[in-house]
């Protein structure tokens, strides 16, 4: 069978517009810089924190106490206060800004959605040293309270437990401030801005069709949120929850001006006393030598690689959510 000319498929050829290839070319070169950029901090802080690691070798996963002017850096201690103030913060704000994500895209009236979305927007814009203040000086005091009850009803767990008599005629307050519950507390409302949006954004974009194809089928609103939008908005719960815990790993001043210092491996979040990576950063790095220095960019380089394989993890599950995945109509 012969093939006519005008019967073959002919290539396609697309020539860009100047302005298209300006376009192409400059956001292509921010892309490559910023991964330079983010390359060379990594780079960085892992050539600096080479001789640490051959000073110390494995001591450093195993060692407690941070004393380098007496030879001894460790960091279980730090590691443990930072992922215990990270999951207080995650198990408080996670309820709280699903629940606001879900009013918001869900109950809240069309006229009263986009001020509530502009005051989600305003928290995360508050400086940390804020939450900081306000954690230290109002919350941190009232909490002091709630501390004890949780010692007196639930000290028979050891993560509630603290080193005193709760039911003492005049009890220890001083035992109960400035420890990992509050830090942890303090960082939560840090994080429920950055979580609720990710989850509001993800569940304002389930399908139209399907969820008036549920509420057709007789589903009530809540039926239709626990079928339709929660399975549509899995991957931004996840990814959201996953964002807000590494802003949680990562929080500084806040954690700063609230916590004791302690490097004591300890799970009794109630008690005072613990300490983060970047809060031990901040605390020693005015006053620090040349050794000193070199261990402390070590436990930097620690935490870079921590938030960046969590934020890395929130980012491929929230690219692989997809329109009406594991729907139930």
């Amino acid at each position: 069978m012969t093939v006519l000319e005008e019967d073959r498929p002919r290539s396609l050829a697309s020539a860009r517009s100047r302005s298209d290839q300006i376009f192409r070319g400059g956001t292509r070169g921010v892309g490559i810089l910023v991964m330079v950029v983010f390359g060379s901090i990594g780079f960085f802080l892992a050539l600096q924190a080479i001789p640490t690691f051959k000073r110390y070798g494995w001591d450093f996963f195993t060692e407690s106490d941070w004393q380098p002017e007496r030879d001894t850096v460790g960091m279980s201690a730090v590691l443990l206060g930072t992922f215990l103030v990270g999951i207080i913060a995650m198990l408080t704000a996670f309820p709280l800004a699903l629940a606001c994500a879900l009013y918001i895209s869900e109950y809240s009236p069309p006229g009263l959605r986009k001020s509530l979305v502009a005051m989600v927007d305003l928290m995360a814009a508050v400086p940390s040293i804020i939450y900081g203040l306000w954690g230290l000086f109002l919350f941190g005091p009232q909490l002091i309270p709630v501390a004890h009850w949780l010692h007196q009803n639930l000290g028979f767990i050891p993560f509630f437990k603290v080193n005193t008599d709760p039911d003492a005629p005049t009890w220890a307050q001083s035992q109960y401030t400035s420890s990992a519950f509050a830090a942890g507390l303090v960082v939560s409302m840090m994080v429920i801005p950055i979580a609720c949006a990710v989850m509001q954004d993800v569940f304002a974009q389930a399908p139209v069709g399907e969820r008036e194809a549920a509420l057709a089928l007789g589903a009530t609103r809540w039926g239709m949120i626990r079928t339709v939008v929660l399975p549509f908005g899995r991957g931004g719960i996840i990814g959201g929850t996953m964002l807000g815990l590494g802003r949680a790993l990562g929080e500084t001043v806040a954690v700063l001006l609230i916590i004791a210092v302690a490097f004591d491996i300890k799970i009794r979040v109630l008690e005072t006393g613990t300490i983060t990576v970047s809060s031990l950063i901040a605390n020693r790095f005015s006053e620090a030598t040349s050794a000193q220095l070199a261990a402390l960019l070590t436990a930097g380089f620690m935490l870079f690689v921590i938030t960046v394989v969590v934020n890395t993890i929130a980012a491929i599950i929230v690219s692989r959510s997809r329109s009406g995945a594991a729907t139930e109509i």
